[in-house]
Parts: C-alpha cells; sequence; structure tokens
C-alpha cells in the first residue's frame, strides 16, 4: 500500500512544521481530508489555535474551532506522520542575504523525527538547489537516514497571497516536484486532496525552485517599473493614476499599479535568486535595479511629505502626521517587512515622529518588531498631514466627515492628506479644500 493509501484512509498523519500564513491554511485544508499534525515552535501560537483563535486572520477563529488540526509544540509527536510539509518563512539578512536558518532548523527537526518511508515536501522560498544541497544532507545527518532509499524529498512552492479571500489555496494551482517519478506521483496524489485548480508537475526540485522566485521577482520588476513612472510623473506634474486608468484600457496592459513591495515575498524572493546569481558569477542588471528602485520608495513618500509640509508653510518638525497602516498590505495583520517602517524611518530623520493607527494589526507585534506605539482612532486629532500607507477596508470606508475630524481645526491649516494607494477621489478632496497627492 502506496503511502498516499494510508494517508486517505488515515492511517498515516500528514504534517505541517511552520504555522503561520502559508502552513495553517495547508493544515486546515488537509484536515478536511485526513489526520494533520500541526507544528510551529512558538508556543504561544499554537495556544491560540487551541482556544480556536487566528492571529493570522487567513481562516478566521470560526474554522480554527472546527478543525481536527492536532496542534503541537513538541516535535516528538512528528514521529507519528509520514509525510512532511515544511512551511516556515525564509527572510533575508541585513546585507539583503539569504536567511535560511528558518529552513535549517525546520529540517534538523523534522530529520530528529524522521521514520523510514517518509516524504519531506518543503514550501518555503528557497533559491535553485537549497532543498537538495542544504536541506537534504541535513535531513539525513540528524536521521541517519539516507534520501532516496528510506525516505524521499520534494518541493512544491507556496503561492498562498495573504488576504486575499478570493485566490485562496484551493483555488491557486499548485507546482508539485520530487527528486524521482515514484515521489513526485505521491506528492502529486498528495495535494490533489485539497487542491481545486489543478496541479503542474515541475521536471525538477530546482525548477520548481526557480519557479517560485521567477514568478515573484517578475511581479517585483512590473511594479518597480510603475515606481519608476511615478517618481518621474511626479515630477511633470502628471497623475500617475489617471495614466495607469488611461494605460489600462488596452487589452494587453498587465494592470500593475506603483506602491511600496514588502511582505514576505515579492520584497524578499529576488535576492535569493540575485545571491544565487551572483555565486555563479553573474552580476544581476534588472531584477537588482528592480529591487533598488522599490526598496527606494519610502523614502521618496517620506520626501514627497516633508516637501507638502514646507509649501503649506508649516513647521516641519512641529507638525502632525499621521500614518493609516502598518501592515504590508491591506486587510492583513502582516507586519513583516512592511516598507511603511521605510517612511517612518526618513520622517523621524526630518525630526518629525509619525502617529501610526491599523486596527488590523497586532500592537504587541508592532512595539516588539518595529518599536511602534500603535494609536486608536479616537486619539488622532491635530494633525497636519493624514498618509494612507495600506488600503485597508476599514480606512476606504471612511467619510469625509470622519477624515476631517482628524486635522488641526485652524484657518491656516493646509489638510494635506497623502494617499499612497490612491484609495480617494482626488477632484472630491481637493473640492473641499484638501491639499491632495497620490502616488
Amino acid at each position: 500500500m502506496s503511502l498516499y493509501e494510508k494517508i486517505i484512509k488515515k492511517e498515516e498523519f500528514i504534517s505541517v512544521i511552520g504555522l503561520g500564513y502559508v502552513g495553517m491554511p495547508l493544515a486546515v485544508a488537509f484536515a478536511k481530508k485526513t489526520k494533520v499534525i500541526g507544528f510551529d515552535l512558538n508556543k504561544n501560537k499554537i495556544d491560540l489555535y487551541k482556544a480556536g483563535i487566528d492571529p493570522t486572520n487567513e481562516i478566521g477563529n470560526d474554522e480554527i474551532k472546527k478543525t481536527k488540526v492536532k496542534f503541537t509544540c513538541n516535535e516528538l509527536d512528528l514521529k507519528n506522520a509520514k509525510f512532511h510539509i515544511v512551511a516556515v518563512p525564509t527572510p533575508i539578512n541585513s546585507d539583503k542575504t539569504p536567511d535560511l536558518s528558518p529552513v535549517e532548523k525546520a529540517s534538523s527537526i523534522v530529520g530528529r523525527n524522521l521514520t523510514k518511508g517518509s516524504i519531506v515536501v518543503y514550501e518555503s522560498t528557497v533559491y535553485p538547489g537549497v532543498t537538495e544541497d542544504i536541506c537534504m544532507p541535513i535531513l539525513e545527518k540528524e536521521s541517519q537516514l539516507k534520501s532516496g532509499f528510506d525516505f524521499k524529498v520534494g518541493y512544491s512552492p507556496e503561492r498562498i497571497n495573504p488576504g486575499d479571500k478570493i485566490n485562496k489555496l484551493e483555488k491557486i494551482v499548485k507546482i508539485v516536484s520530487g527528486m524521482d517519478t515514484e515521489s513526485l506521483d505521491e506528492i502529486e496524489k498528495v495535494y490533489k486532496l485539497i487542491i481545486e485548480a489543478g496541479i503542474h508537475r515541475a521536471g525538477s526540485i530546482k525548477i520548481a525552485e526557480a519557479a517560485k522566485v521567477a514568478e515573484n521577482s517578475q511581479r517585483d520588476i512590473n511594479i518597480a517599473f510603475m515606481n519608476e513612472l511615478a517618481m518621474v510623473f511626479d515630477r511633470m506634474g502628471i497623475d500617475t493614476k489617471e495614466v495607469v486608468d488611461a494605460m489600462n484600457t488596452k487589452w494587453n496592459a498587465l494592470k500593475f499599479y506603483p506602491g511600496l513591495v514588502g511582505g514576505h515575498c515579492i520584497g524578499v524572493d529576488p535576492y535569493y535568486f540575485i545571491y544565487q546569481a551572483e555565486k555563479l558569477g553573474y552580476h544581476s542588471q534588472i531584477i537588482l535595479s528592480g529591487r533598488k528602485i522599490n526598496d527606494g520608495m519610502g523614502k521618496f513618500i517620506a520626501d514627497t511629505i516633508i516637501k507638502k509640509l514646507v509649501l503649506a508653510n508649516e513647521i516641519v518638525t512641529q507638525s502632525k502626521v499621521v500614518i493609516f497602516g502598518i501592515t504590508f498590505k491591506e486587510n492583513t495583520p502582516d507586519i513583516r517587512n512592511s516598507k511603511v517602517m521605510d517612511i517612518i524611518q526618513n520622517l523621524k530623520e526630518y525630526g518629525v515622529v509619525p502617529v501610526v493607527v491599523d486596527p488590523e494589526a497586532d500592537a504587541r507585534e508592532a512595539k516588539l518588531e518595529y518599536d511602534v506605539d500603535l494609536a486608536e482612532f479616537g486619539d488622532i486629532k491635530d494633525a497636519n498631514c493624514l498618509v494612507f500607507a495600506v488600503a485597508h477596508d476599514v480606512f476606504k470606508k471612511m467619510n469625509y466627515d470622519e477624515i476631517n475630524s482628524f486635522f488641526l481645526k485652524s484657518k491656516d491649516n493646509k489638510r494635506i492628506i497623502i494617499d499612497v494607494k490612491g484609495i480617494w477621489n482626488r477632484d472630491e478632496l481637493e473640492r473641499r479644500g484638501y491639499s491632495y497627492w497620490r502616488l
């Protein structure tokens, strides 16, 4: 009997290592079909899941309460599983080089608890070669088992879009790969249990790894192009959003918009490609240039805020700037690699310490990660400038009276609005007397 057959008969467990924005949806989806162990080193996170609370907001509390996932932070429980999925983050170091420590640590944990006949699938984003050249040797060393004989390895890049309630896990085509045909067949059949959109069989593990960094690098470059246009159009006095809306009337327009590019995927993955390319003697030109543009957008926006304050005859160091949103994208509590912090840090260089409000983010996490104290809506008053950095639905639902209530009540206050995401109507705000700028 194959491992897949044992899994569907609930004779074997699937384990998911890393219960964040990627791992949790996987664990919950598989638990509707078979037995699942959900493992994470963070005991506080495990306790929340056991209490029916979803800190990621990806699944929701109701689903967490109903799921049959066996949540644990005890690695010995992994011995009960035969199909392991590693879904830990792969960040970058301060020098922009890959930080493989989370995936290496996860490999050690799985290796210590690996049994014969198992399959280990990595979903963490890595550059081509990491799964076979770095992770597989760790599994062998820790388990004292031989890959290809005692256990098999595969790679299936995560493609989840945090905060997206339409393009969910089940609706996204899944790329799968294996170290040989046998493992590929088994991995494909297991993922077919939950993926409705279909499976794409990659020719090798390296191809699957490369596909992930390539697809995110492509998006990064396209957004960088729009960001470069936005910076030039700003100098020309042209509204970028109106240009893009006009351009997008053509059938083959790509419909990208300028903006901040952070998070754990698009803002990180290109550096994995750049790192490996340079190791092989190739200095990236297009991808690295795109990264430099996108990494510089926080400074560009901060400089624009200061410029608008100066033009409004405000004393910069005495001006009150309120930033709406600190997460890396809308409608998610995820603050990892948030480029809003670049705006904040650059404003501080001018002597401006902005007030930050974000009802989607976790206040404790913002304090621990960035030393930012999140304010409540009721605390916002006497502002000179409002910066809408993230397009949360809760912000988009504000009316003009609410917006006006945040400003300093003075006939000399120009009421500056900086709209990074282009969520407001320019004509209406200018008609109401606001000084409005959007990216």
